[in-house]
């Protein structure tokens, strides 16, 4: 069985000042070199680039060519499955809303759940409680 991981994962194990740094970065470590498969969608590839190089969020930003090369090292393991839309994408988007109201942040949130679902993922790796609202996931704090 595969697993995603969110985007604030990979930001906490690039954020040497965040106070998740050590853990975020054992775990993804741990990810690349393990036995089981993760998965990451390019929207949280995109994301981790579009918020690592943002001075108002890193205090000390990555450069473009930093976030890449981070995203290259992520996506080259053996280990790595990148996903994202596929045809039907919409349809499991409309039923997780249906059963969750999403507006605002919770959006991306219900993107990436249909995304990860849509390619047999249930199980997620984030520090953000917000996914435990899709009861078709199961959401670990790692």
């Amino acid at each position: 069985m595969s697993f995603g991981i969110h985007v604030n994962i990979l930001l906490y194990a690039s954020d040497t000042n965040s106070p998740q740094h050590d853990k975020a970065a054992s775990f993804l470590n741990s990810c690349a070199t393990g036995g089981e498969m993760f998965c990451l969608a390019w929207l949280t590839l995109m994301n981790y680039v579009r918020m690592s190089t943002h001075p108002a969020i890193f205090h000390r930003p990555l450069s473009h060519a930093d976030a890449i090369r981070n995203v290259e090292a992520l996506v080259s393991s053996p280990m790595c499955r990148v996903i994202g839309e596929e045809d039907g994408f919409l349809d499991i988007y409309r039923r997780l809303t249906d059963e969750v109201p999403t507006r605002g942040n919770l959006v991306p949130d219900a993107h990436l759940a249909a995304v990860l679902l849509q390619h047999g993922v249930v199980q997620l790796y984030t520090h953000d409680r917000d996914f435990r609202k899709f009861s078709a996931l199961r959401v670990i704090d790692p």
